[in-house]
């Protein structure tokens, strides 16, 4: 059903629980999400990655993501993910996505500030804005990347700067860096909870954990006692997906190039890794 992804945040938060947020760079994917968070009677959010916005059938695909969450039997708001064109943003919007990531985190502070900005005036009040405050390393859409150690590499949110911030940007989730990276980790994560628990007490708005994937899920577990409202999950979701296919695909050629077989197990991977996460954050 059609959800505003802010509600969708403050409600589980009220119940101690936070909301899993899968990028889904196709519709196969997005069914599997969405099929295991009904069997979890769970809400859910199914990200679209700027890159696969910005192609040809970029907004083909969040159209028909916006139509399975309006059929989807639970909660499921559909954001565009970490955006900086404010064309693609409104593109976006008006293909179906009801929240935007405007994502100014790589651009000095006040651009930064003045890309929500931009984003709020064009958008208007209606769309659900997230921002983000502080650099996380790594590509979302890549497993590997630059050495991904955590906090060593990736640059902390300043929490002397998350009042003003998100004063000035009316945003109405705020993500952040804590040692958390997009990609696979390279050694243990390194998450600074003292970070995050000091941002927590400094604002009232639901915060987000980018880069969840590898970090462990009894480290997980902590975030929605940190007001931690949304957990975005890519690599491992996509990375499981790919094993299973390089797997099954011989046996799948030889059986007369059965494809519906084939989709079967790639349904499987990703309906397994989310039924995963939503019972790991929930309570």
């Amino acid at each position: 059903m059609r959800t505003r992804l802010d509600h969708l945040v403050t409600s589980a938060l009220q119940h101690g629980s936070a909301v899993p947020a899968f990028t889904c760079y196709d519709f196969t994917t997005a069914l599997a999400v969405v099929a295991a968070a009904e069997e979890a009677g769970r809400g859910v959010i199914l990200l679209v990655a700027p890159k696969t916005a910005a192609t040809p059938n970029g907004m083909r695909l969040t159209g028909a993501l916006r139509g399975l969450a309006d059929a989807a039997a639970v909660p499921v708001a559909v954001q565009l993910d970490h955006a900086t064109d404010l064309k693609i943003m409104a593109d976006a919007v008006a293909a179906g996505a009801d929240s935007v990531l405007a994502d100014g985190s790589s651009f000095p502070y006040e651009e930064n500030i003045a890309l929500v900005r931009a984003a709020r005036e064009l958008l208007g009040p209606d769309v659900v804005l997230e921002a983000e405050l502080g650099g996380l390393a790594g590509d979302e859409d890549r497993a590997f990347g630059a050495d991904q150690s955590g906090v060593r590499v990736a640059g902390l949110t300043d929490s002397a700067q998350v009042e003003d911030f998100v004063s000035r940007t009316g945003a109405e989730l705020l993500a952040v860096a804590v040692g958390n990276v997009h990609g696979k980790y390279k050694g243990e994560p390194q998450l600074r909870w003292d970070v995050l628990q000091d941002i927590a007490v400094r604002t009232h708005i639901p915060l987000v954990l980018h880069g969840a994937s590898g970090i462990p899920a009894e480290e997980l577990v902590k975030a929605a006692s940190m007001n931690v409202g949304k957990v975005n999950f890519n690599t491992e979701l996509r990375t499981g997906v790919l094993s299973t296919l390089q797997e099954q695909l011989p046996a799948h050629r030889s059986d007369g190039e059965n494809l519906q077989g084939l989709l079967g197990h790639w349904n499987h991977s990703a309906a397994s890794f989310a039924s995963t996460t939503l019972a790991t954050l929930s309570r």
